[in-house]
């Protein structure tokens, strides 16, 4: 009857509403909400208590502002639009000029008090200021908020790692016997929708967001709905930046076994190769977090790399240590033969200067012995010189065989010197040297190839 009433009037006006009725103030005056009755709207909007609220969530990823690996922050940017019906709020459109919805201050109104479980910092955005209800009684709520949420960081295969963040929504101090909460869309078109709002996406790549509701199954818990973001790291970046340089300094360090070992400019080249790579080390420390449970496979590169040039400086150090041997064993034969020879030269002519003053010595003695027995001068003159003859042939024949013997002797050590010089020739440390240095050339190059291929090939797994 009043509908009609209502049609017969438009078509009597010519199709114009009464203006009385065609202002929003009409339709909240028709509501009933005014500042008098505003207490009253404060309240969960059922008419019997014992019938909980439905509260439909919508939340969509609007940018990736950042991810700090080494706080283990997630930091979102994400529209929300929450819905639920108000049941104390309708009216006829038709009796209103054809308005269906108005907007009023959030403030007034009571709304659901959802907060997320992994926020850790409060929301610095200004919250929206206008809630919509339509003629049915259907509130709607948009707010844009940037959460800065907790996320566990899984970085065993940074930087080529697979992130997977959880922003669980839930109640303050409502239980499901109050508000029961549900998704208004699922999974696909929540990843849909958010890659097409996606404004930036910092260095990650977002893949999917699946939508779950947990809901409660006694009366004392609460609903929840968990949106799971999962983004993947744009990797290349970080491939110039550490593990191209790394390599890079692999290859400068095989490429130094070219360099020759009798100088010192192989160790200081690979003393500064060596340092370039802990520079690296230090640099990657301040950004991977120290509360992972597994050693990411970026440090086991780094540190492997690290490990493989500690042991090409220790066999330089070992080569050019042979090398070194070599020369001073050169150099002290040569100082051994040049002194040995000298000694002899003064031996020689030590032991001849002795003789001479030992013939001296002996003829004067005996000399003075045959005066002091009192014979006459000519007769004690023939027996001296008899007697020093037959002692200087004496002297004569043993100075001869002590000679025989020592020139024995010099053959003995000559021989002996001889056989030492032969096992040890000039030159046989170099050689040693240079063995070792091919055969570990060669097993560095094998090993490295070994340690390579296994970390590449565990970057390239599926495992998280």
């Amino acid at each position: 009857m009043m509908l009609t009433a209502f049609l017969f009037l438009f078509f009597l006006t010519g199709g114009v509403f009464p203006e009385n009725n065609c202002s929003y103030q009409d339709v909240l005056n028709h509501l009933k909400l005014t500042k008098d009755n505003e207490l009253y709207y404060m309240t969960r909007p059922v008419k019997n208590y014992k019938q909980p609220t439905h509260v439909s969530l919508e939340v969509l990823l609007y940018a990736i502002l950042d991810v700090v690996e080494k706080d283990q922050k997630f930091i979102p940017y994400v529209w929300t639009v929450m819905r639920w019906h108000n049941e104390y709020i309708s009216w006829d459109p038709h009796q209103f000029c054809g308005i269906d919805n108005i907007s009023l201050p959030a403030g007034i109104m009571w709304k659901p008090d959802l907060t997320i479980e992994e926020m850790t910092e409060k929301d610095k955005t200004s919250p929206t200021p206008y809630l919509t209800i339509n003629d049915k009684g259907d509130v709607e709520i948009n707010n844009d908020m940037v959460l800065v949420s907790t996320c566990r960081m899984h970085i065993y295969k940074f930087p080529f790692d697979i992130q997977s963040c959880n922003l669980t929504f839930k109640s303050v101090i409502h239980t499901a016997k109050n508000i029961r909460l549900q998704a208004s869309d699922n999974s696909s078109e929540a990843t849909e929708w958010s890659r097409e709002v996606m404004r930036t996406q910092y260095e990650w790549l977002f893949l999917n967001m699946v939508v779950t509701t947990v809901n409660a199954t006694d009366w004392v818990s609460q609903d929840k709905i968990i949106y799971t973001i999962t983004m993947k790291r744009r990797s290349i970046l970080y491939i110039v930046n550490f593990l191209l340089p790394v390599l890079f300094f692999l290859c400068l360090d095989l490429a130094s076994f070219m360099i020759s070992d009798s100088g010192g400019e192989k160790l200081g080249f690979q003393v500064t190769v060596l340092l370039a790579v802990t520079v690296l080390q230090l640099i990657l420390n301040e950004i991977l977090p120290a509360s992972s449970n597994r050693i990411p496979l970026i440090a086991v590169y780094l540190i492997g790399i690290f490990g493989l040039m500690f042991l090409s400086l220790l066999e330089t150090i070992l080569v050019m240590y042979l090398i070194n041997k070599d020369s001073l064993y050169q150099e002290t034969t040569a100082d051994k033969d040049q002194s040995q020879s000298e000694e002899c030269n003064k031996l020689g002519t030590a032991n001849f200067h002795n003789h001479h003053i030992e013939v001296n010595k002996w003829t004067h003695c005996a000399s003075i012995y045959d005066v002091s027995t009192g014979g006459t001068p000519s007769e004690h003159q023939s027996v001296a010189r008899e007697g020093n003859s037959n002692k200087l042939m004496d002297e004569f024949h043993a100075l001869e065989k002590l000679s025989e013997e020592l020139g024995q002797i010099e053959k003995t050590l000559s021989l002996l010197l001889h056989n030492i010089k032969k096992e040890e020739k000039p030159g046989y440390w170099t050689t040693v040297a240079e063995r070792l240095n091919r055969v570990f050339f060669i097993l560095y190059l094998t090993v490295v190839s070994l340690f390579l291929s296994i970390i590449f090939s565990r970057w390239n797994s599926e495992e998280q």
